[in-house]
């Protein structure tokens, strides 16, 4: 059975273009992005290790990956950003190999990764738990795996999609609905049913007027969580 929305796909395949302008409608994930890219280096050493970023988009977090030392394979259903993906490769050759395939897909050609991200994707698939256990079944035995998506409750919906969708503009509109956002608790009923020790969760707060990002231990809004395979 198909996990992906053709809408969700089109709607970011629309925005390619935009992808690397960082000061565009995904300057948040721009600012972001280096906070999240040393979270994870510092959980991990990336040297040389072979990994997996679903739902990679424009190659944002992936070509962060691969400068830190990691052999990246970034895969994603939109073609828009995709091919945004491969044309800065081709420029930079950082070594990343970026492909149009399902994680399902992935599973049955056998190929499995030290460590898997997979950030803010999880809050556009219909079904987040068979991504959830599909990244499981990817990932090498005590490998690392990163999630980050948005909890859902009145705060996250008044600053992350209200304030940041239609107030201040800094998304595009449309870019969340609040019915797929993912409380962490259902996020952590999801990593253990899939065969993964929950590590550590952290928040990740953005102030737009001041651009400014950090970590916290308050996973009211964006948050990150970080497991290992049993």
């Amino acid at each position: 059975m198909e996990n992906f929305d053709k809408s969700e796909i089109e709607k970011f395949s629309s925005l390619a273009d935009q992808w690397w302008d960082p000061s565009g409608k995904f300057k948040p994930l721009h600012l972001i992005n280096p906070l999240r890219a040393d979270y994870i280096s510092s959980k991990v050493n990336l040297k040389n290790k072979k990994i997996l970023d679903v739902g990679c988009g424009g190659g944002i977090l992936a070509e962060s990956l691969a400068l830190k030392g990691a052999n990246v394979k970034g895969i994603d259903l939109a073609d828009g950003p995709l091919e945004v993906a491969k044309i800065r490769e081709q420029k930079r050759n950082l070594g990343i190999t970026y492909e149009k395939i399902e994680t399902s897909k992935l599973i049955k050609k056998k190929e499995k990764f030290d460590v898997i991200t997979c950030l803010e994707m999880l809050e556009h698939v219909p079904d987040p738990e068979k991504t959830v256990k599909e990244c499981s079944e990817l990932l090498n035995n005590n490998g690392d795996i990163f999630f980050s998506t948005i909890n859902r409750n009145l705060k996250a919906f008044t600053l992350a999609i209200l304030g940041a969708e239609y107030i201040l503009n800094i998304l595009p509109k449309g870019t969340h609905d609040y019915e797929k956002l993912i409380k962490p608790s259902e996020l952590l009923t999801y990593i253990d049913k899939g065969g993964l020790d929950f590590s550590e969760i952290k928040g990740m707060t953005y102030i737009p007027f001041f651009d400014i990002v950090k970590l916290s231990n308050d996973p009211s809004v964006n948050y990150i969580i970080h497991a290992r395979k049993k």
